[in-house]
């Protein structure tokens, strides 16, 4: 007979745990996929009213999907993920429920799941709900007008980060397993950096984006929020695929694999003059002692210099590309008079739209310096190491900072994978990240060096975060 899950682990262990442990749990017969939904649901209906993580729950699916991921664990015959819970951000489609993007007038459900939502179901996952956003995905605080801002788990008042704030609001407070959320400019690492959770943006055309709302194409990517490195690993691997409907997919000549390396011979790329670009001095000071417990971890140390690029430019570069791409994919909803648009979006919106098919070429082009600067940076050194925002998290009072991509920008403008793990605690008693941005193509050499460098720093917070 199997133990009883209250009486067996407590529930703030039960939804702080790592989705590795979860699984662990699930496959000794410690834990069953019924309890966790129901641990993670009930945590849901006490936390979300402050935190306003989700927007929407798929109350009519969830308790039968657990249901059946038990029932396959007592046939043994079992997906990847199964039984483990996931929050799903609301700008990607998710059969019979809405897919409102942060956007007032979409509220019928869409009737098919998105790519990366049907491999998730087909692996055993439970899809909990949809989470919060900024309006269109287009910010950087999850603070949407139409239905208010995400809170911090650990600070009300202050910002989660966004665009994916609510996915990653929900993973640090312990209200699903793990989350999906979507990375344009740095959308998944900037909420997983002010939550102290970890974020990844993999290479460009590594997941599929069939059926999220589309921010910018050469840009887009569905990232992956979770409590480990561990996590995202298992994870990546399962929606790591060729899609012949995504017209950026790639198709690898070799399946996801570890690749070989030598970490003795490893080379870290730092940026000289951190203050030049914009790094608060809290946030510089942390990262020097994050650096300096990595030690040898982070191999050789080497300058790289960026002095012939500009960080504030080129990220004002692709947020006009963004501009105008979703001028187009929102046309609908600028024309929706009776569900209008915030005056913020519809003011970015109309900038892009008042501009010329030259001025968006112009901006384009401008980002090819992004895919050629890392080619030129990833032939001297093999990660680059910065951190991943200027600053901890802000008042939601402050209203949206204009360099909070700054630092993130880079890695989607180039195509790389880069992730964010939790470096440590600023002054103020928030969370700060530490980026990792690799070559195109390097996902897992990442994630592994990530998890040499999450276990030396042991900055991890106590999840969940604000329990």
């Amino acid at each position: 007979m199997k133990e009883n899950i209250t009486d067996a682990i407590a529930d703030e262990v039960l939804r702080g745990a790592t989705a590795f442990q979860q699984l662990c749990w699930l496959a000794s017969g410690r834990l069953d996929s019924a309890a966790l939904t129901a641990s993670y649901r009930a945590a849901i209906d006490r936390d979300n009213p402050r935190l306003n993580a989700y927007l929407d729950l798929d109350s009519g699916m969830f308790a039968a999907a657990a249901a059946s991921a038990e029932r396959r664990r007592q046939g043994h015959v079992i997906g990847r993920l199964d039984g483990l819970t996931v929050a799903i951000k609301d700008n990607i489609d998710v059969a019979g429920m809405p897919t409102r993007a942060g956007l007032p007038g979409r509220r019928g459900a869409v009737a098919r799941d998105a790519a990366v939502v049907a491999r998730l179901r087909a692996a055993g996952a439970v899809i909990l709900g949809k989470t919060q956003l900024d309006e269109g995905a287009l910010g950087t605080t999850s603070a949407s007008l139409h239905a208010g801002p995400t809170q911090h788990p650990a600070r009300l008042g202050y910002t989660a980060g966004g665009s994916s704030g609510g996915s990653a609001a929900a993973v640090a407070a312990g209200l699903a397993s793990f989350a999906l959320g979507t990375d344009t400019l740095g959308s998944v690492r900037i909420p997983a950096s002010h939550c102290g959770i970890f974020g990844l943006k993999p290479t460009l055309g590594q997941i599929s984006t069939t059926g999220i709302v589309r921010g910018a194409r050469r840009l887009d990517t569905v990232g992956i929020l979770a409590r480990s490195v561990q996590d995202i690993a298992i994870v990546l691997q399962v929606l790591d695929a060729f899609d012949a409907e995504d017209p950026r997919s790639r198709r690898r000549r070799v399946p996801l694999a570890t690749p070989d390396w030598e970490p003795g011979r490893l080379r870290a790329g730092f940026l000289p003059d951190l203050a030049a670009i914009g790094v608060a001095a809290p946030v510089q000071a942390l990262f020097e002692r994050a650096v300096s417990v990595l030690g040898n971890e982070l191999g050789e140390h080497c300058a790289v210099d960026f002095s012939d690029y500009d960080f504030a430019k080129m990220r004002r570069a692709a947020l006009f590309v963004m501009e105008s791409e979703l001028a187009v994919e929102l046309a609908g909803d600028l024309a929706d008079n009776a569900h209008p648009l915030s005056p913020r979006l519809r003011s970015m919106l109309d900038y892009a739209r008042g501009k010329s098919a030259a001025d968006y070429a112009k901006a384009d082009r401008e980002l090819d310096i992004g895919v050629v600067k890392a080619r030129r940076v990833f032939e001297d050194v093999d990660v680059l190491v910065l951190p991943t925002m200027p600053h901890g998290p802000y008042p939601l009072a402050d209203g949206e900072r204009a360099n909070d991509a700054d630092l993130t920008s880079f890695a989607s403008l180039a195509g790389c994978p880069a992730i964010s793990l939790p470096m440590g605690m600023l002054p103020d008693g928030l969370p700060a990240g530490l980026q990792l941005v690799g070559a195109p193509g390097s996902d897992l050499r990442l994630l592994e060096l990530a998890e040499i460098c999450a276990a030396t720093l042991d900055a991890t917070p106590k999840y969940p975060v604000g329990g």
